[in-house]
């Protein structure tokens, strides 16, 4: 057992690894289609059923590009599909949404202080959650496929922070803001799988077939691609706020990332209408950072810390094997002077990612991060500051194998 999670600690790594590499892959793609669709103009000399072209310098050479709003005349024999980058950053996605926060359901996902269900019920939630965001969303764009987009979007931002609540009464704070996250990017991703790429082959079936491509493929995939370009910043941020306690550690954690969904915005309409010559549009700037300074304040309202009489069955566990007391005694003595509610080191207004170790209930609750940080390796306490020797780490490590194996 204990092998096994020293292996799962770098799976974890290797598949957040991938997943990195493969939302770049796939976002930089994204935006550079959208600005490129955005740049497009007129020429006298375009061919039959071309929209619009544009030139563009990158790596030393002159490039060429031409948009076909349905299709060009004939088949072209060579065509680059870009679909493997989503499905690949979902796919690694979920991979990380299972290693961290199902195999790890006790330290993660679930919080008693919260909502004291079971590790399976979490789970199915989480699981049922991702899917009803995809059926939610694909109702409302069918519904008003030919209204105007904003009420779209306005419609989906409803659905966001009715889900943002959702999360945050049902998981850890950190679990929330993730899932609110994967929920947004399993939309995205299932817009590229679900609605764009067919449609595409769609028309590719009908050009190989000689008939004359539907408009509407176009149009329906042309919408969905730019949710994507307006959910993506939003996406970014929730999953990067598991590392910042001051986003989803706050009293109103659901709101600072309703909020968030209103940045994402205000920051692509800006570089969307500069992409499109349409103007530029500073004002964006300005009511990005008031909603940030908003956000800000929000996160000032003292942290949901972790109630030491609602332990988890795993942290239970931790704090019943051999060698806790001693464990728990030297964790106390060597960094609770930073992870506390008011750290005594000099320059910390508050515990590093919100993780307090001055009980031994709290000990027990992050055990995993303790045998990671502090057994495991030397990154805590950073420099050593505090002066914790090898004989304190073998004494964390052989706590953590009892309990593991135990």
């Amino acid at each position: 057992m204990y092998d096994l999670m020293v292996f799962g600690a770098w799976a974890e790594f290797a598949v957040r690894w991938l997943h990195v590499i493969t939302a770049i892959a796939w976002i930089g793609s994204s935006f550079y289609f959208i600005a490129l669709d955005l740049g497009l103009r007129k020429a006298p000399d375009l061919p039959e059923g071309a929209h619009g072209e544009e030139w563009q310098v990158h790596g030393g050479g002159f490039y060429h590009i031409r948009k076909y709003l349905v299709a060009p005349a004939s088949m072209p024999e060579h065509l680059t599909w870009f679909k493997w980058e989503s499905y690949a950053t979902w796919m690694s996605g979920f991979a990380l949404l299972v290693l961290v926060y199902y195999l790890g359901a006790n330290f993660y996902l679930v919080d008693p202080n919260v909502l004291d269900i079971p590790v399976w019920g979490a789970i199915l939630i989480s699981m049922g959650s991702l899917v009803f965001g995809w059926l939610a969303y694909n109702q409302i764009c069918k519904a008003f496929v030919n209204a105007n987009q904003t009420v779209v979007m306005v419609a989906l931002f409803f659905v966001l922070v009715g889900m943002a609540y959702f999360y945050t009464s049902v998981f850890s704070g950190r679990a929330a803001l993730l899932h609110l996250g994967a929920f947004t990017a399993t939309i995205m991703s299932a817009n590229v799988f679900m609605v764009i790429i067919p449609n595409q082959k769609i028309v590719v079936a009908d050009l190989i077939a000689g008939r004359k491509p539907d408009p509407k493929y176009g149009k329906i995939a042309k919408q969905r691609s730019t949710h994507n370009n307006y959910l993506t910043l939003p996406v970014l941020f929730l999953m990067l706020s598991n590392h910042y306690p001051l986003a989803f550690a706050s009293e109103y954690n659901w709101i600072i990332a309703s909020l968030v969904f209103l940045m994402g915005v205000t920051i692509r309409h800006y570089f969307n209408s500069n992409h499109a010559r349409t103007g530029n549009p500073i004002w964006t700037w300005g009511a990005t950072a008031v909603i940030f300074v908003l956000i800000m304040w929000l996160s000032s309202v003292p942290f949901r810390t972790q109630d030491e009489a609602a332990l988890s069955p795993a942290a239970t566990r931790f704090a019943a094997a051999e060698g806790f007391d001693q464990v728990a005694e030297i964790v106390m003595g060597r960094c609770a002077m930073c992870h506390t509610a008011e750290p005594a080191f000099e320059g910390l207004m508050w515990a590093p990612k919100g993780v307090h170790l001055d009980t031994p209930e709290r000990v027990a609750h992050h055990a995993r991060e303790v045998w990671l940080q502090a057994g495991m390796s030397h990154a805590m306490p950073p420099a050593n500051l505090s002066f914790m020797e090898e004989e304190e780490r073998a004494a964390i490590r052989a706590w953590f194998r009892r309990a593991a194996e135990g």
